[in-house]
C-alpha cells in the first residue's frame, strides 16, 4: 500500500513539475506601506510611565508573486515583513492557489472569519473598533466585534463568488504555532459574505464565527452605500469557557468627495461589569498616487477596575507602495 501511495505521489509531483516548467517563473514584486503619526491624548488615568509617545509609526513591506500553470491554475506566495523591530518580525506568510474552484491559502495568515468580517465604515488613522485608539492612551480593554485568533499557521478555503455570495472556512491544528507538546487548541473558523451593487446603492453583508477549544465568538456586519455615503455597523459576541461573556457593536457613516473622505464612528463593548465606549471622527485626503494625509479626533470612556475617560487627536502621512 505504501508503494502505491508513493508512486501516486510521484506521478502527481511530476505532472505539476511539467506544468510549472512550461509556465513563467515566479518573480517577486515589492509593495507595502509606511505610516508616520503625530498625536496627543488627555486622559483621567495616565499610566505610571506618563503619556503615550506623541510620535508613532507603522510600516510593512510585502513580497508577492505568482505564476499561472498550463491548466490555468494560479499559484503564488505572499510574505509580509514588519518595517520595525518586532517580536513577530514576519507578520504573515502564505502560499495561495487560485482557480475556478475558488482560492486556497496555506501558511501563517488571518482566519476566514477575520478576513471576511464587515464593520462600520471608518477613515483616518484611528477608529474605535480595534482601530488603534488603544495605542494612544492607557487602555485596559479593546473594543473588537471580530476578535479572531489572529495570524496562525492554517489552511483556508474561499469559494468562488456566486451571485454576490462567498463562503470561507479555515482550520489551524495548533494555536501554539510551534508547540511540540501539543497543548495548543484547534481553531475552526467560517464566514459567509454577500457583496452586490444595485441601481443607486450597494450592499455588503457578513456572518462569521470561530471556535477555539471551548471558546466561541460569532458576529455579523452590514454596509450600505448610496451616492457618496456609506452607513453600516457590526455586532460581535464572545462565549468563553471561563470568564464573562462579551458583547460589542459599532455604528458609522462615511462620505467621499473627490480626493477627500470623512467619517464618524461609534463603538461600545460590555464584559460583565466592565464597559468601554469610544468614538472617532476621521479625515482622509489624497495628496497624490499612494500618498494621503489622514487625521482623527477621538474620545473614549472606560468603566472598569480603573475608570478612565479622555480624548485625543492624531494626524500624519500614509504612504502605500
Amino acid at each position: 500500500m505504501k508503494k502505491i501511495l508513493f508512486a501516486s505521489s510521484a506521478i502527481v509531483a511530476v505532472a505539476f513539475a511539467g506544468q510549472a516548467s512550461a509556465s513563467e517563473p515566479i518573480k517577486l514584486s515589492v509593495g507595502g506601506y509606511m505610516e508616520q503619526w503625530i498625536g496627543f491624548a488627555d486622559e483621567d488615568a495616565p499610566g505610571t510611565a506618563g503619556r503615550v509617545n506623541a510620535f508613532q509609526s507603522d510600516t510593512e513591506v510585502y513580497f508577492s508573486g505568482s505564476t499561472t500553470l498550463d491548466n490555468g491554475i494560479e499559484i503564488g506566495a505572499r510574505i509580509e515583513l514588519e518595517g520595525e523591530t518586532s517580536d513577530d518580525q514576519i507578520d504573515e506568510q502564505f502560499l495561495f492557489v487560485n482557480g475556478g474552484f475558488g482560492r486556497i491559502e496555506l501558511g501563517k495568515n488571518d482566519s476566514a472569519a477575520d478576513s471576511m468580517a464587515i464593520s462600520a465604515p471608518r477613515v483616518g488613522p484611528v477608529g474605535p473598533n480595534d482601530g488603534g485608539i488603544e495605542d494612544w492612551y492607557n487602555e485596559a480593554g479593546v473594543i473588537d466585534t471580530a476578535p479572531s485568533s489572529g495570524d496562525q499557521n492554517r489552511v483556508t478555503y474561499f469559494t468562488p463568488s456566486l451571485g454576490g455570495f462567498q463562503a470561507g472556512v479555515s482550520f489551524a491544528d495548533d494555536s501554539g504555532q510551534n508547540d511540540a507538546s501539543g497543548n495548543g487548541d484547534n481553531i475552526v473558523s467560517a464566514a459567509i459574505a454577500y457583496d452586490a451593487d444595485f441601481d443607486g446603492f450597494s450592499l455588503g453583508l457578513s456572518v462569521e464565527g470561530e471556535n477555539q477549544d471551548e471558546d466561541d465568538w460569532y458576529g455579523a456586519g452590514v454596509n450600505v452605500g448610496f451616492g457618496n455615503f456609506t452607513v453600516g455597523g457590526s455586532y460581535g459576541h464572545v462565549e468563553p469557557d471561563a470568564g464573562e461573556e462579551t458583547d460589542a457593536f459599532d455604528l458609522g457613516v462615511s462620505y467621499a468627495m473627490d480626493a477627500a473622505s470623512v467619517s464618524a464612528t461609534y463603538a461600545y463593548q460590555e464584559e460583565g461589569d466592565e464597559e468601554l465606549q469610544a468614538a472617532s471622527v476621521g479625515l482622509n485626503y489624497t495628496l497624490g498616487a499612494g500618498v494621503s494625509w489622514q487625521s482623527s479626533v477621538f474620545w473614549f470612556d472606560e468603566e472598569s477596575a480603573t475608570d478612565n475617560e479622555g480624548y485625543g487627536v492624531v494626524t500624519g502621512i500614509a504612504l502605500n507602495f
